[in-house]
C-alpha cells in the first residue's frame, strides 16, 4: 500500500449512509460563513453515483421556484455531516438523467413500498 492509499483509507468515514439511486433524501450540509458555522438542509432526489472510496460522490435534484437543481456532494467529506432517507424509491437503471427533461407529475420516481 502507497503512502496516498494509506492517506486515503485514513480518511474514509466510518458509517456511510444506506441509500441508493432514486431514493428521496436529506442532506444535512455544513456551510462555513466568515467565522461561523451552520447546517444548511438539501432535499431531493438522488439521480446519480459515482466512483468509490474517497472520491465517491452522489449528485441529489430538486425542484425549486419552478427551475431545477442539482449539487453533487462527497460521500466521505467532513461537510456532509449526515444523510437521511425520506422516501425509497423504485428505478430500473443507475443514472437517472431523463429526470432533466421531465417536468411535473412525469418527474416523479414511484415509491418502493
Amino acid at each position: 500500500m502507497t503512502k496516498i492509499e494509506a492517506f486515503a483509507n485514513e480518511q474514509l468515514k466510518e458509517n456511510v449512509p444506506a441509500f441508493n439511486v432514486g431514493d428521496t433524501v436529506r442532506v444535512h450540509n455544513r456551510i462555513k460563513e466568515g467565522t461561523r458555522e451552520r447546517i444548511q438542509m438539501y432535499e431531493g432526489t438522488v439521480i446519480a453515483r459515482h466512483g468509490g472510496g474517497i472520491s465517491e460522490t452522489f449528485t441529489v435534484r430538486r425542484i425549486a421556484y419552478g427551475c431545477g437543481i442539482e449539487k453533487t456532494f462527497p460521500i466521505h467529506s467532513p461537510n456532509v455531516v449526515q444523510v437521511d432517507v425520506i422516501r425509497q424509491g423504485k428505478v430500473r437503471r443507475a443514472k437517472l438523467y431523463y429526470l432533466r427533461d421531465r417536468v411535473g407529475k412525469a418527474a416523479k420516481v414511484k415509491s418502493n413500498i
